[in-house]
């Protein structure tokens, strides 16, 4: 007789997952919730007009942008202080910024980097000093802040990647529903349908070639930078 084997479920480290809360929680100081990314002005446009055009939205710029640009670079990021690699770690920054397709995506970006940044010097649990030669950096992605304080916190890759993300999601949603508007029951709705995407998602982002990382949404691109001129505002640009 065969006897079937169950493995038994890794024990999580209560601690960790802590930090990975901490470090996606919507109290993080780093103003993420200043930044529409664009969805400010397709809003306006008649774009995105309810949760359905909204899911759309957000399940797109995750599956083609996120997964394929800042997901990417993030495992080599992580994967560059892992190994102690700085230098490759800079090239993987700037590259990442470079890939930014409008000054308003640019400016949230390095913003939020550099937020990260000093909140992380002034931690008194995170010990940064020995990565204050990548910290100290004029322009920091803030996915290159994100994965030094994953890297500090010693969570793994995968729990990085999702918390990432979430962080994009939970932002998005967030501004979606003071500008579409959407209903908290409706914002719920779609954090559960959006949160179903991460594993496909990060499924994509970790089976790219470094010659396959990058992409380029039009739509996305545009929006950004006419948010720029909108006439009326919520959202930083």
């Amino acid at each position: 007789m065969v006897v079937a084997v169950i493995p038994m479920p890794i024990k999580a480290s209560p601690l960790k997952l802590n930090r990975l809360l901490q470090l996606c929680s919507a109290n993080l100081p780093v103003g993420g919730f200043s930044f529409s990314q664009g969805l400010e002005f397709a809003v306006e446009s008649g774009w995105i007009k309810n949760a359905d055009t909204t899911y759309q939205w957000v399940e797109l710029n995750l599956n083609e942008a996120i997964a394929r640009t800042d997901l990417a670079i993030l495992k080599r990021l992580y994967l560059a202080l892992q190994e102690g690699d700085f230098a490759s770690f800079i090239d993987w920054n700037q590259h990442l910024i470079a890939c930014r397709e409008s000054n308003e995506l640019y400016l949230a970006d390095v913003a939020m980097g550099k937020a990260l940044v000093r909140l992380l010097k002034q931690l008194d649990n995170i010990h940064s000093d020995d990565y204050l030669s990548i910290l100290d950096l004029p322009e920091i992605s803030f996915v290159s802040a994100f994965a030094v304080t994953a890297h500090l916190c010693q969570l793994d890759l995968l729990s990085a990647q999702s918390g990432f993300c979430w962080t994009y999601i939970d932002n998005q949603v967030a501004a979606a529903t003071k500008l579409v508007p959407l209903g908290q029951t409706q914002a719920q709705n779609l954090l559960f349908a959006l949160s179903e995407q991460t594993e496909k998602a990060i499924n994509l982002a970790n089976s790219l070639n470094d010659s396959e990382i990058g992409a380029s949404l039009p739509r996305l691109a545009m929006a950004s930078a006419w948010h720029e001129t909108q006439y009326t505002r919520l959202f930083r640009s």
